[in-house]
């Protein structure tokens, strides 16, 4: 055997060798890498004032009233979490809801109501809320999960609930086209929805009708409706400031939209392509509402970028 002979014969032993040894890799059994057990469900039901409280769980933030008249929520959560709401909601018993109330249409707010629902004599929400719900069911095939509110109203739904009264009004385009905000008239409380994002980048859903724009004008309409010493609550909020806060917190978010659509309408301005816009990482000014994972910066500059290039019919 030549040397030439030698190198190509070795070369194909050295292949079969391999090619042996893959399929023997592949036909051996995986190794059993046991799951991470799932994390623990962490929940607080919290009392306010006069039988107002809040849960919470996962997803946005439920409140509620409890008292020996009656029983409302505000949003629903998740399935799982919803139950564990109804379970432990104070002085329930075997005694019907009067009403959930929906803040707008999100899986985080209103993917318990099918829970609740048995328990509940009605849902309310906005009238836009029923048909986001189901568009976004349909696009996430959950329509079989679902409940949507049997009572609607397009400005302002109003109830004498016991000793309490319980105000739903709807002030426009912002999160979603369908966000009320919830007022629980005599124990002075306040629920958002998702109109807050306590300092955190907040999740604007235009495929659902939202604007930046008339976000500002609603949390400043907000400020001027609701008082000023009032327990608010807030759909979302930094581990570190909670989801409660006052009045003063509203302008918190407003100066952030306000201030990422200034700079993206600067950054238009200048000739910037939205690639390069959506490409910060932390917005200055607001060091508080950076949250590595999942960080919605790019989401909130690619949507006003949007917001501030449409063309208007």
């Amino acid at each position: 055997m030549n040397r030439r002979d030698f190198l190509v014969s070795s070369s194909l032993l050295v292949s079969a060798g391999l090619v042996a040894r893959a399929q023997s890799a592949a036909s051996a059994p995986t190794a059993f890498v046991p799951k991470a057990p799932p994390v623990p469900i962490v929940t607080e039901f919290r009392p306010l004032r006069r039988g107002v409280g809040l849960f919470t769980a996962r997803g946005g933030t439920i409140g509620y009233l409890a008292n020996k008249d009656t029983l409302a929520a505000v949003d629903t959560q998740f399935a799982d979490t919803a139950a564990l709401f109804l379970a432990g909601l104070p002085g329930r018993g075997d005694r019907m809801l009067d009403v959930v109330i929906n803040t707008h249409h999100h899986g985080d707010h209103t993917g318990g109501n099918f829970v609740l629902k048995p328990s509940t004599k009605t849902i309310v929400a906005h009238a836009n809320v029923p048909k986001l719900q189901f568009a976004a069911a349909e696009k996430a095939n959950t329509l079989a999960k679902q409940a949507y509110a049997d009572t609607t109203f397009p400005d302002v739904w109003r109830r004498q609930l016991g000793d309490e009264i319980v105000t739903a009004q709807y002030h426009g385009l912002a999160h979603t086209s369908g966000d009320v905000i919830v007022m629980f008239e005599k124990a002075n409380v306040v629920h958002m929805g998702d109109l807050m994002f306590n300092r955190m980048y907040p999740v604007v859903d235009r495929s659902a009708g939202a604007s930046f724009r008339h976000w500002v004008t609603v949390l400043e309409e907000a400020a001027k409706t609701y008082p000023a010493d009032a327990i608010y609550i807030f759909g979302h909020g930094n581990t570190k400031f909670g989801v409660t806060g006052k009045r003063d917190d509203l302008f918190v978010l407003r100066d952030y939209i306000s201030a990422l659509l200034a700079h993206v309408e600067k950054q238009i301005a200048a000739g910037e392509p939205k690639e390069k816009i959506v490409a910060t990482e932390n917005f200055p000014g607001f060091p508080d509402f950076h949250v590595p994972l999942p960080n919605r910066l790019a989401g909130n500059l690619g949507a006003a970028f949007d917001e501030l290039t449409e063309k208007k019919a």
